[in-house]
């Protein structure tokens, strides 16, 4: 129930995953498989992608970053599974609302489905600010965007 004064329910947005709940990655078949309707290609415009020590962070880039995108993929949960997968996902990436020591944001972005570019607001877990600080300062960008087409660092 919503009302003044009340916190609106938190909208049942598809995910936009690109590390490693990633088809193929370590957390997907813990997390994601057979939880799922539908996952499909896609990107978010305007972030680039750091290597994090063992995952990634999608870091927003100021003014937008024309062209620069990560590649991954957009998860749309069974209804029946979203609530509690959406409270173990927090738990997985760390993220608190309002905590100031999250590593990850769950924030809602518009990404854009496959081929088709066609646009999907989601949930995207990136980067918190001062994460994303140190990432911009020193950390080792994934070139391309793209986790999978990462280099092999010895997985």
């Amino acid at each position: 129930m919503t009302g003044p004064g009340l916190p609106s329910p938190t909208p049942e947005l598809p995910f936009f995953v690109y590390g490693t709940l990633r088809p193929g990655e370590v957390n997907h078949d813990r997390f994601l498989h057979g939880r799922t309707l539908r996952e499909e290609p896609a990107r978010l415009a305007g972030a680039v992608l750091y290597h994090g020590p063992g995952y990634p962070y999608a870091v927003e880039v100021p003014g937008g970053g024309l062209g620069l995108a990560v590649t991954g993929d957009l998860v749309t949960a069974r209804p029946a599974a979203y609530a509690r997968l959406l409270a173990e996902l927090d738990r997985l990436e760390e993220y608190r609302p309002g905590d100031p020591r999250n590593l990850y944001e769950r924030v809602e972005r518009t990404v854009l489905r496959g081929n088709r570019s066609s646009p999907a607001r989601a949930w995207v877990y990136v980067a918190a600010p001062a994460v994303a600080a140190r990432l911009r300062a020193r950390g080792k960008l994934v070139e391309g965007g793209d986790w999978l087409s990462r280099p092999d660092d010895g997985r």
